[in-house]
């Protein structure tokens, strides 16, 4: 492919997301606080099916000074091969990295060494910062760069990036708030030490401009959409102001928060407009307590079965194995309790250690013992084994597969019955058993 089929940029930001569907907001907003260095820079966008080689190929197709890399749990392994290769290919050209894989405990990270510079953190000013700095030949000095985190408001948001294509055939991210006020131990939100709001008229207009753009699917990654009520029913009300046969909207809302206005909102809405995520991951007040994790699940459960049956939204709920003091008795109370309010999706996480996050903290008392490579799942515990283990990976497959398919409505509660964890984990161990006896009948056929 010849270099001119690609303009020249100084500054390729890149990352590999999980599927195509996917857009990478990260660097989007890391493109839109570049100000006047924006025209010297690109966005390139790959999946983890996309080869390191061209990759790379296309990355130093732009002649670039600088290359940024998102990286994440889940492109961990692949960054790392395409640093390696980027710096044997083009040892001259800078390489940032950023990305909360690389935020935290980043001394021993193979793709940290390789690498020129590191932003931990927020990256919107400290991006711009450097590599304007850079660009004018001037050395930082420091390897590991602090994210500095301004207010909101110096904060340029990032929708005017999404092209046509990524409206059309795309998830589109948004925020209308950032950062989480509770300290649940598990995730990095934990290291936040509030939620911040952004300008809601400022915001609304962005939305707005995305509508009139044709966008109708809108994901909001606030961990915490119906914290402040008030910007919820805000925010709410100018989706059903435009309301239409397209429009799709997906929140995460605290579970054990539904004031009455806000359930009058959520009934004014249609069939297939509405996803809220909604994270339980434990009913055990033990666990919930040595994680610090605040939950009142007598009404977050009362919450949910009203969504359920009160509202056209689709439910999506959320429950984490392998949470230091549960065991498989707890584990399963909760996911029939959470299986009797009848949401439309349960998905069952596979606990992960988030490289900074607090959980690491219960590693010796609890016997911890997490997968070494990505994506850092839990391995074993005090309460369970590694076998356990293996049944609960399983188990999550086949649930995933039948339970949450939506193609089960009349069969699964006969297939659950009294007991839907272990009459579904018999269910799991059989079909696991057939598919394994036919995986190897078909290795002595060859």
């Amino acid at each position: 492919m010849p270099t001119n089929a690609f303009p020249q940029r100084d500054i390729v930001l890149t990352t590999l997301n999980a599927r195509y569907i996917h857009s990478a907001f990260g660097l989007r907003y890391l493109q839109a606080n570049l100000h006047k260095l924006q025209a010297r820079s690109v966005i390139c966008e790959y999946t983890l099916e996309s080869k390191t080689e061209d990759i790379a190929e296309q990355l130093l197709a732009h002649r670039p000074k600088i290359i940024g890399i998102g990286v994440y749990i889940w492109n961990a392994t692949q960054s790392e091969r395409l640093v390696a290769l980027l710096k044997v290919l083009a040892p001259e050209v800078i390489i940032v990295l950023g990305g909360p894989e690389v935020s935290y405990e980043y001394k021993d990270q193979a793709i940290v060494n390789l690498a020129n510079h590191v932003i931990s953190g927020w990256g919107e000013l400290s991006f711009y910062q450097l590599v304007n700095r850079l660009l004018k030949g001037e050395s930082p000095g420091e390897k590991v760069i602090v994210g500095e985190q301004p207010l909101l408001s110096k904060i340029k948001m990032p929708y005017a990036l999404y092209n046509d294509e990524d409206i059309s055939h795309r998830v589109v991210y948004v925020e209308a708030s950032r950062g989480c006020p509770f300290k649940c131990e598990f995730c990095l939100s934990a290291l936040d030490k509030t939620a911040w709001p952004f300008d809601l008229e400022l915001f609304l207009q962005e939305m707005d401009d995305l509508y009139r753009r044709g966008a109708r699917h809108f994901k909001f990654v606030d961990r915490t959409f119906n914290l402040k009520i008030k910007n919820s029913l805000r925010i709410l009300q100018f989706f059903l102001d435009r309301m239409d046969s397209e429009l799709f909207l997906h929140f995460e809302v605290i579970p054990d928060h539904l004031p009455e206005p806000l359930k009058a909102m959520i009934k004014k809405f249609p069939p297939a407009s509405l996803q809220f995520e909604i994270g339980i991951q434990t009913l055990n007040t033990d666990v919930q307590r040595l994680i610090s994790r605040r939950q009142d699940n007598e009404k977050a459960c009362e919450n949910i079965s009203w969504i359920v049956q009160n509202s056209n939204a689709h439910v999506h709920t959320d429950l984490i194995f392998g949470l230091p003091g549960e065991t498989m008795l707890s584990f399963a109370d909760g996911f029939n309790k959470v299986v009797a309010l009848r949401p439309h999706e349960i998905q069952v996480g596979i606990l992960k250690r988030l490289k900074g996050s607090p959980i690491a903290r219960h590693t010796v008392a609890y016997q911890l013992k997490f997968n070494p490579n990505p994506p850092f799942n839990i391995l074993s515990s005090n309460t369970f084994s590694y076998l356990q283990v293996q049944d609960m990976n399983r188990f999550a497959r086949y649930w995933d597969l039948i339970g949450n398919s939506g193609h089960f409505k009349i069969s699964l509660p006969l297939l659950l019955n009294e007991d839907p964890f272990n009459n579904f984990a018999k269910i799991s161990a059989a079909l696991y058993r057939r598919t394994s006896r036919t995986h190897k009948i078909s290795l002595l056929r060859l």
